[in-house]
């Protein structure tokens, strides 16, 4: 009978090797992972965090610093655990995100879920987000002034969060978060260090690149399992 984390390691679609004598699968993790039956270690909280987290979060809902705000149905803030330990950084919403102010939640952030369940986690013990807070028009990549007008909000999420680990989910988010044009080929593969925490960061393919291109879902798998490593080097 497979084990839970094979059932997702096959949502996902990464091949998992059987031995020759029909013994069990030998699955390419670090380790076999079960999803956590309780909320990530809590970190000690921030003064006001909370009451700085909801203010944050209507500051968005009414923001006009870009003109992205004309044609949104609303705002995507983020969604997770607001303590979380992994925080999971995509480009822009869609939009089904734009109609139901959730990121990821298409068929591209099924398979983040399942991605994150593989890992060992529920979607709701991780923080998910994006560069932008609006959806871009016909999902174009967004603009310079557009990723400068919600900077400083992604800022402020991330010092509130105080994530141990940051995954850079496709090349508009690790480029903008990277503060470079390397192609994401290049950027995968070694940990980063982002901002003055120097929080460190792993870059991997966007789901909807995935479900594109079926055959780079290893690699993702390998990004997933680098920044497992990644943080458990930190603990």
């Amino acid at each position: 009978m497979p084990s839970r984390h094979a059932e997702y390691l096959d949502a996902i679609g990464i091949q998992r090797w059987l031995l020759r004598d029909g013994g069990s699968a030998v699955e390419p993790s670090l380790d076999e992972p079960s999803v956590q039956s309780d909320v990530v270690t809590k970190k000690a909280p921030v003064a006001d965090s909370e009451g700085e987290w909801w203010s944050l979060s209507d500051e968005v809902s009414a923001c006009r610093r870009c003109q992205l705000h004309q044609s949104r149905t609303q705002t995507v803030f983020g969604t997770g655990n607001q303590n979380a330990d992994w925080l999971f950084i995509g480009e822009a919403p869609g939009a089904d995100e734009d109609r139901q102010g959730e990121p990821f939640v298409g068929r591209a952030g099924q398979l983040l879920t399942q991605m994150i369940l593989a890992l060992g986690y529920a979607r709701e013990q991780v923080y998910i987000a994006n560069i932008l807070k609006c959806r871009p028009p016909n999902n174009r990549d967004p603009l310079p002034d557009e990723v400068r007008s919600c900077e400083a909000y992604l800022k402020r999420q991330i010092a509130l969060i105080r994530p141990k680990i940051i995954v850079a989910v496709g090349r508009v988010a690790a480029q903008n978060l990277l503060k470079t044009d390397t192609k994401i080929g290049a950027l995968r593969g070694q940990p980063y260090h982002y901002g003055e925490q120097q929080i460190p960061l792993v870059v991997t393919y966007h789901p909807a690149y995935l479900l594109r291109s079926p055959r780079e879902k290893a690699k993702a798998w390998q990004d997933l399992l680098l920044a497992k490593q990644v943080l458990q080097q930190t603990q």
